[in-house]
């Protein structure tokens, strides 16, 4: 297991913590990289590997960012299996354990396999009740479907699990703001399969403020912007996933229109013009609503299996229903402006 780490003193102890608490039968190691951290975070894994057998450090000098570090700690780990966690989410029980069985179960082509991301400090803001709902309602949802299609489109750095050799084959990590999801375009464009496990829960730390909020989403979206730069040839695989990533490439018109266009309308409407947005638009909701209940159900079902409950955020569902895309959509619209501009990169948060 590999864990890139950069000042995370606040949240490293309690996710090795979690770590220990899986009790893992198998044999395993957890490599600790730490890029650069100015904090105490080197020290506390340094005191905790009196504790974990298991336990490695490596410690860099200076800060490279999250793929060179995950390189690093590649190319000293031993075992077929490889498996990335963020150094600052609790590993809920038994998740390891579920991730690494899912990996066995699923077809033999399957080089990958995301694990299931959910908010761990949702109590925090405004901003971080409605990622909640985002996490828990819609990025679950679009894995499991991408998964049942053979290619779920982002195994992400946060909880995933990755055949030892296939990284091998595509070069590891790739030196970008989206790493992720152009390394799990790589397999992919190979030919081989990225799973799904939708019960192996971790609960990650998400953006607090709108400001962390947006650089994080801008991330994302030069993320996939920069995959479909590295792999173009993706688009001409003759797969069931083929279907999604054509969509992706839809995503930058679609978030165009909806903030000139959708956006201005629901203004205007508010004044009694409906030139773009009018009574036929509620036409619609009976239909996202049915879609949505079934989303939800799907989810609520492996909360049950899980033994987890589903928190009443009420307040943080009605940002997320009727205010979260007027926010999300022109942000991703910066991200895609950005990396075809060829903006400067930053890291940002997560």
């Amino acid at each position: 297991m590999l864990i890139a780490a950069f000042n995370e003193e606040a949240s490293i102890g309690e996710t090795l913590k979690s770590i220990e608490l899986q009790h893992y039968s198998g044999p395993f190691e957890v490599i600790v990289i730490d890029d650069g951290s100015k904090d105490a975070t080197a020290e506390i894994v340094t005191a905790a590997m009196a504790h974990y057998p298991w336990l490695k450090l490596i410690r860099l000098e200076k800060n490279g960012g999250k793929a060179k570090a995950l390189n690093q700690g590649f190319a000293q780990s031993h075992y077929h299996i490889i498996v990335t966690l963020d150094a600052d989410s609790y590993l809920f029980v038994d998740s390891l354990q579920r991730i690494v069985e899912r990996y066995f179960q699923d077809p033999a082509n399957t080089k990958a396999i995301s694990g299931a991301v959910l908010v761990r400090n949702s109590r925090e803001s405004w901003i971080t009740k409605a990622q909640e709902w985002d996490y828990f309602h819609g990025i679950a949802a679009i894995k499991r479907v991408q998964s049942l299609f053979q290619g779920t489109l982002v195994a992400q750095g946060a909880f995933s699990l990755y055949d030892r050799n296939t990284l091998i084959e595509v070069g590891g990590w790739p030196d970008c703001v989206g790493e992720d999801i152009v390394l799990t375009w790589a397999i992919l464009n190979r030919g081989y399969r990225v799973g799904h496990s939708e019960d192996a829960c971790i609960f990650t730390n998400v953006p607090a403020t709108l400001k962390q909020f947006s650089r994080q989403r801008q991330r994302w979206s030069r993320g996939m912007m920069e995959a479909f730069k590295k792999h173009p040839s993706i688009l001409l695989s003759p797969r069931l996933s083929t279907f999604f990533i054509y969509w992706n490439l839809l995503f930058p018109l679609l978030d165009f229109i909806f903030t000139i266009s959708f956006i201005p309308g629901i203004l205007l409407a508010l004044f009694g013009y409906y030139w773009i947005v009018g009574p036929m638009t509620l036409a619609l909701i009976p239909l996202a609503m049915a879609m949505n209940y079934i989303m939800f159900f799907i989810g609520k079902r492996m909360f049950d299996h899980r033994h987890l409950h589903v928190r009443a955020n009420f307040a943080g569902f009605l940002i997320y229903a009727f205010g979260y895309s007027l926010i999300l959509q022109p942000i991703c619209l910066v991200g895609y402006l950005s990396e075809m501009l060829n903006f400067k990169k930053n890291w940002g948060t997560k």
